[in-house]
């Protein structure tokens, strides 16, 4: 079966995909707004996980992958006001993952955070993050 393609829309025509859609949403319990999120970041999100899932991402991976990736927009202090500890000190476990592995999905959202110029210095300084 051919993988479904993600879509921006167009002119208002043809809507945003579902996975774009479900994304957005997961950004929002997270507590970022996807506005604050260019649409191309996103959609190599959307893409990035369909590389790492064999079918359709299920709607829980949309939520790690945002609460991650809100983590390291928002910095630990904010992260933590809006999502709590438990939620602040599982980011910070899997990016410390990420960084020992260098492959994972987790990784790449890191690096695409930290190369898209939308990281937190906190986070950058706390983890000893480079764009090299």
């Amino acid at each position: 079966m051919a993988k479904r393609r993600s879509s921006l829309g167009f002119l208002g025509m043809f809507g945003r995909s579902g996975d774009l859609r479900e994304l957005d949403n997961a950004l929002r319990v997270a507590d970022l707004h996807p506005a604050l999120v260019p649409e191309g970041v996103k959609l190599t999100i959307v893409n990035l996980m369909k590389d790492h899932c064999p079918d359709e991402p299920p709607p829980e991976a949309y939520r790690s992958v945002a609460q991650l990736f809100g983590y390291c927009i928002a910095g630990p202090q904010t992260f933590e006001q809006a999502n709590g500890p438990e939620r602040r000190l599982d980011a910070e476990r899997r990016i410390e993952a990420a960084l020992e592995t260098g492959d994972s999905l987790d990784a790449q959202i890191v690096l695409m955070a930290l190369h898209g110029k939308l990281i937190s210095p906190e986070v950058v300084e706390r983890f000893g993050l480079s764009a090299d």
